[in-house]
């Protein structure tokens, strides 16, 4: 994992995230977040997620997973954390040893809404 500073590509983002994984990076809004281990984890499930969907279909999913979820909920942060792998990523994130054990497209158990 390649951790980058950039406050500058934050500030110019609508409703801006402190993390963003983009494969192989995790780009992080401050200096003060490169040691904030849960957020870092959450990231690090991001990057296996990209990685075993080959990266580029992960973010096409990704994306109709939001574009679904929005015309459900019809309020954005509602269908962010609908997300199938923003669940995951959240219910596993304080969990510094789920990555060791986690299954193989793990983000599929998500999809349901629980």
């Amino acid at each position: 994992m390649i951790v980058v500073v950039n406050p500058f590509l934050f500030k110019i983002l609508p409703n801006p995230p402190m993390a963003m994984a983009l494969f192989p990076l995790v780009l992080i809004d401050s200096e003060k977040n490169r040691h904030n281990q849960i957020l870092l984890n959450h990231e690090k499930i991001h990057l296996r997620q990209q990685k075993e969907l080959l990266i580029l279909p992960f973010y096409v999913l990704y994306l109709l997973n939001y574009f679904v979820n929005l015309l459900i909920y019809r309020n954005h942060r509602k269908a962010y954390f609908n997300i199938c792998f923003e669940r995951e990523a959240y219910r596993h994130e304080a969990d510094m040893g789920f990555l060791k054990a986690r299954s193989f497209c793990n983000f599929l158990k998500f999809l349901r809404k629980d």
